[in-house]
C-alpha cells in the first residue's frame, strides 16, 4: 500500500498491509521513530523498496468513511499545480484532531457537543464572584461574557479546569450547560444584526464583515418571495438551468456574478443554494474571504434554511470544533458548508454547487505553506464535477474579467441596486492641492469640506463612515532633533505607534516595546508622531465633534472574540454617529443610515511598484463607496468624498462614474502591452537566509540551472534575482526571482523539472516556490 504523509518529500511511502484497506482511509504508520497518520492513497502489488525493509501499517480507521476519488483527485491536482508533495497538500487539509489516533474513539463516539451559555443577567454576578487572583478563571469568565457562549474546546483553551469550574458556575445560576448537535450554531452572536431588512444584500461587497443588506434581506419574513430585479432574476435562472443540466451535454462554464454594491448578490446565492438542495443529499459550499465575515452570513443561511444542517470551517475554530464540523461535511450530514479558503479543500462527497463571494479578494490566496488560490481550486473542483460555480463581486478580479471576454466564464450582470429607488452614491473628490493653495486648514489630515459634510450629517441625525486603511495612531515616531525614527530592529519596517496602549509595535514580526520617554540617540524628549492611523483620526474627531458618538473598527479594537460583531451591532442600532475603520468596514455591510463616506489618504497605492496596486485600490474604494446611501432617501443618494492630491488621476475619474468596465478595459490594455498577467503566467521563487548575500547567491544558482540544456526553453523567461521590497522580516533577509511564460503548460513542465534540481542543491537558505503569485 502507498501512503501519503505530511512531509516535504514529493513521494508516496510504501507499507505492508495485513488487513483490508481501501484508498482514502486514514491509517497510522511508523515513520522513523514516530507513529504518524497518513492517507492510504493506492494499493499496489509491487514496491521498489526491499520487502525486508517494508514496515507494516499500525492501524486503520475503518469507522471513518474513506476520502473519495473526487477529493483525492483534487489533492493530486493541487500538488501538481502548486509543485508540492501530495502529503503536504492532503494531510494539512484535514483537522489536527483527525491526525491524532488517540482522539479517534472520542470523535466517533460524539453525538453532540457541550455548549456553555451565559445566563441572562448573570454577567455582573459572574464578574463579582470570581476573585482576581484566580487568573485562569477570570480569563474564562471574561471570554464567556464577551462571547455569550463557549464550547468545551474554547473553554479549556481559556482555563484547563473549565469543565469543573463551569459546573460550579452552573450550580450558582450563572451558566447554562446544553448539549447540541454538531451542525447547530455554537456561538451566541452568530445570528443576524437586528434592524430593518433591506433589499440589497451585498453583505459580501465588503470585507471584515460580510454582513448587511444581504444579511437583513435573507432574514426578512418574505425574503424567499421578494420580487427580484431583472438582473437578479436572470442570474438565478441561469444558475438553476446549469444545476438542472449538470452532467448533460452543455460544456462546463463558471458564472461571474457582477453586481454593483447593494444589487442583491446574496439573494442570488440563497436562491441558487435552494435550487441545489432540491437534489437529495446535495451539498453546497459557500466561501468568504475572511473569518469575521462568517457569523453574519451564517445567520442569513440558518434563517433561510432552518431545517438544513450547516457547519462552518475556518482556522478560527477550536480544533475540536473544526474536527466535528469537518466530519459532518465528510459524512454528508452537513448540507451547507460555509468557510474561508481552507474549506475548499474539505471532503464534500455530494458537492453540487460552490459560491465564491468577493472572488477578487486577495485573502483567497494562501500566503504560507501550500500557496494555493481557493477561488481557482473551486473552479477546477466544480469543472471535474460538472457542477456550477458562482464567483460574485462588484469589482471582479481582472483575471476573471478577462476570462469572460474570452468566453471561458459567463458574465451575469446586475447593474442596479436591489432596494426600490436606491441609487448609487455620488462620488466627489477633495483636491488637497487646491485646499493648500486656498490656505484652508487641514485638521489632522481632515479637510474642511469633509469636516463640514460630517457636521451636516450629525445635524440631520445621519451616520458617517471614515475610511483609512492604516491602523494604529501613527506609522512612525520620530525625533526632530537628530532624525531618529522608530525602526524595527528585526525588520525593514518602522514600529507603529499605538498611543492608547502606549506601545510601539511592528506589524510584520509582532515585536513591541514601550514608547520611549526620550530619543534613544540624543536624549531629546520632544518626540513626534509622523503620519496618521485610525487611532489618531479617532482622537482628532473626538476633539472636533465632542458631542458625536464615535466608534473605531480595526484589527486592534476587535481583538477579543465577539467584539467586532458587538461594534457592528452598535452601528446598525444607530448608537454610533461616526464610524472610523480600515478595510474591516469596507465590505459587505448594509449600513442603512450611513449617507456619507469619507476616504482619507488613498494616494500611496497610486504609485506602487506592484502592478496590481491600482486594481486593488479601485476595488477597495468602490467597495467602501458602496456603504453610502444604500437605503432610498427623499433627499437623494449618499455621498462619497475622497481626499487626494492627484484629482486628475484616471482611476478617480472611473470611480466617479462607477465605471468598473472602463477601468478594467484600461488596465487590461496596459497589462497586455507590458505582457503582465493575465496575458502571461508567473511563478515566484523566494529565498530566505541570515544574510542577503546567501539568498541572492542561491537565486543566481537557480537561474543558472534554468539555462542548462536539460531545462532551457525559449518560452520561459527568468528575471534577475533581486532583494524583496521588504528585505528583512524577523531577522531574516529575503530575495526573489520571477519566472514567467505565455504558456501555462510550458511553465508547469519547466517548474516540475527545475524544482527537482533545486532540491538537490545544498545551501544555507530556506526557499519556496509560489505559482500565480499575487504580490511581487
Amino acid at each position: 500500500m502507498r501512503v501519503a504523509l505530511d512531509t516535504p518529500l514529493p513521494t508516496l511511502f510504501d507499507y505492508l498491509i495485513a488487513q483490508a484497506v481501501v484508498p482514502g482511509q486514514l491509517v497510522q504508520v511508523p515513520f522513523g521513530r514516530r507513529q504518524v497518520v497518513g492517507i492510504a492513497w493506492e494499493l499496489t502489488q509491487r514496491s521498489e523498496i526491499d520487502p525486508a525493509k517494508l514496515r507494516p501499517v499500525t492501524a486503520v480507521w475503518h469507522e471513518l468513511p474513506p476520502l473519495n476519488d473526487e477529493w483525492r483527485r483534487l489533492m493530486a491536482f493541487a500538488a501538481r499545480y502548486y509543485q508540492r508533495g501530495i502529503g503536504e497538500v492532503a494531510l494539512p487539509s484535514i483537522p489536527g484532531h483527525l491526525r491524532t489516533p488517540l482522539r479517534w474513539p472520542r470523535l466517533l463516539a460524539q453525538r453532540g457537543v457541550q455548549r456553555y451559555r451565559l445566563a441572562d443577567g448573570a454577567a455582573i454576578a459572574l464578574q463579582d464572584g470570581v476573585p482576581a487572583r484566580l487568573r485562569a478563571q477570570r480569563r474564562l469568565a471574561d471570554g464567556l461574557i464577551d462571547a455569550g457562549t463557549l464550547d468545551a474546546d474554547e473553554a479549556r483553551a481559556l482555563c484547563a479546569k473549565a469543565p469543573d469550574v463551569l459546573k460550579q458556575w452552573a450550580a450558582a445560576g450563572w451558566v447554562t450547560i446544553e448539549t447540541v448537535a454538531v451542525h447547530e450554531p455554537l456561538t451566541g452572536h452568530a445570528g443576524p444584526i437586528s434592524g430593518e431588512a433591506p433589499a440589497g444584500d451585498d453583505w459580501t461587497e465588503d470585507v471584515p464583515a460580510h454582513a448587511g443588506s444581504a444579511t437583513q434581506d435573507a432574514l426578512a419574513p418574505d425574503a424567499g418571495r421578494r420580487t427580484l430585479t431583472t438582473g437578479q432574476a436572470d442570474a438565478v435562472a441561469a444558475i438553476r438551468d446549469a444545476l438542472a443540466e449538470r452532467g448533460g451535454t452543455a460544456p462546463f462554464t463558471p458564472f461571474l456574478l457582477h453586481g454593483v454594491t447593494g444589487s442583491g448578490k446574496t439573494e442570488v446565492y440563497l436562491r441558487a443554494v435552494a435550487g441545489a438542495l432540491t437534489e437529495p443529499d446535495a451539498q453546497v459550499l459557500i466561501l468568504v474571504p475572511e473569518i469575521n465575515l462568517t457569523p453574519q452570513l451564517e445567520g442569513v443561511f440558518r434563517s433561510r434554511f432552518p431545517n438544513e444542517a450547516l457547519v462552518t470551517l475556518h482556522s478560527g475554530l477550536a480544533e475540536g470544533e473544526r474536527a466535528r464540523h469537518w466530519l459532518a461535511a465528510h459524512r454528508g450530514q452537513a448540507r451547507i458548508v460555509l468557510g474561508t479558503r481552507l474549506a475548499v479543500l474539505a471532503s464534500l462527497p455530494h458537492l453540487r454547487l460552490i459560491v465564491v463571494d468577493e472572488e477578487h479578494d486577495p485573502s483567497y490566496k494562501q500566503q504560507e505553506g501550500l500557496r494555493y488560490s481557493a477561488r481557482d481550486l473551486a473552479v477546477w473542483r466544480t469543472s471535474q464535477l460538472e457542477a456550477p460555480v458562482v464567483l460574485g463581486s462588484a469589482t471582479p478580479s481582472l483575471d476573471s474579467w478577462r476570462r469572460t471576454e474570452q468566453g471561458r466564464y459567463v458574465r451575469l450582470a446586475m447593474p442596479e441596486r436591489a432596494s426600490p429607488d436606491a441609487v448609487l452614491p455620488r462620488v466627489g473628490l477633495i483636491d488637497l492641492e487646491n485646499e493648500r493653495k486656498r490656505q484652508r486648514a487641514v485638521h489632522e489630515g481632515l479637510s474642511q469640506p469633509l469636516l463640514a459634510a460630517m457636521r451636516d450629517r450629525l445635524a440631520r441625525g445621519e451616520q458617517s463612515l471614515l475610511f483609512l486603511n492604516r491602523r494604529g495612531y501613527a506609522p512612525v515616531l520620530s525625533c526632530d532633533a537628530c532624525g531618529w525614527i522608530s525602526d524595527c530592529r528585526r525588520c525593514s519596517a518602522h514600529m507603529v505607534l499605538h498611543k492608547p496602549e502606549r506601545r510601539l509595535r511592528c506589524h510584520h514580526c509582532g515585536a513591541e516595546s514601550r514608547i520611549p520617554h526620550a530619543c534613544p540617540d540624543c536624549g531629546n524628549t520632544d518626540l513626534a508622531p509622523l503620519g496618521r492611523g485610525t487611532q489618531r483620526i479617532e482622537e482628532a474627531l473626538s476633539e472636533h465633534f465632542p458631542e458625536a458618538r464615535l466608534s473605531r473598527i480595526d484589527a486592534d479594537s476587535t481583538r477579543r472574540k465577539g467584539s467586532a460583531q458587538a461594534l457592528f451591532q452598535q452601528v446598525h442600532a444607530g448608537e454610533v454617529d461616526i464610524l472610523i475603520g480600515t478595510q474591516m468596514v469596507a465590505k459587505g455591510h448594509d449600513f442603512r443610515n450611513v449617507t456619507l463616506v469619507g476616504v482619507v489618504n488613498p494616494d500611496a497605492a497610486l504609485f506602487s511598484h506592484d502592478f496590481r496596486a491600482a486594481e486593488r485600490l479601485f476595488a477597495q474604494l468602490m467597495q467602501v463607496a458602496g456603504r453610502a446611501g444604500r437605503a432610498a432617501r427623499a433627499d437623494g443618494p449618499g455621498d462619497v468624498l475622497i481626499q487626494t492630491r492627484y484629482a486628475s488621476h484616471p482611476l478617480f475619474a472611473a470611480l466617479m462614474r462607477h465605471d468598473y468596465e472602463g477601468f478594467a478595459r484600461q488596465q487590461l490594455e496596459e497589462r497586455q502591452q507590458a505582457l503582465l498577467p493575465p496575458f502571461t503566467h508567473q511563478a515566484l521563487l523566494r529565498a530566505e537566509a541570515r544574510q542577503l548575500a546567501q539568498a541572492m547567491e542561491f537565486l543566481k544558482t537557480a537561474r543558472a540551472l534554468a539555462a542548462t540544456p536539460e531545462l532551457a526553453d525559449e518560452r520561459i523567461s527568468l528575471w534577475d534575482p533581486v532583494p524583496m521590497s521588504m528585505v528583512r522580516i524577523a531577522g531574516t533577509e529575503r530575495a526573489q526571482l520571477v519566472v514567467e511564460s505565455p504558456s501555462r503548460g510550458a511553465l508547469q513542465s519547466f517548474l516540475t523539472h527545475w524544482i527537482a534540481e533545486l532540491r538537490a542543491l545544498r545551501a544555507p537558505v530556506r526557499w519556496h516556490l509560489e505559482v500565480d503569485p499575487l504580490e511581487i
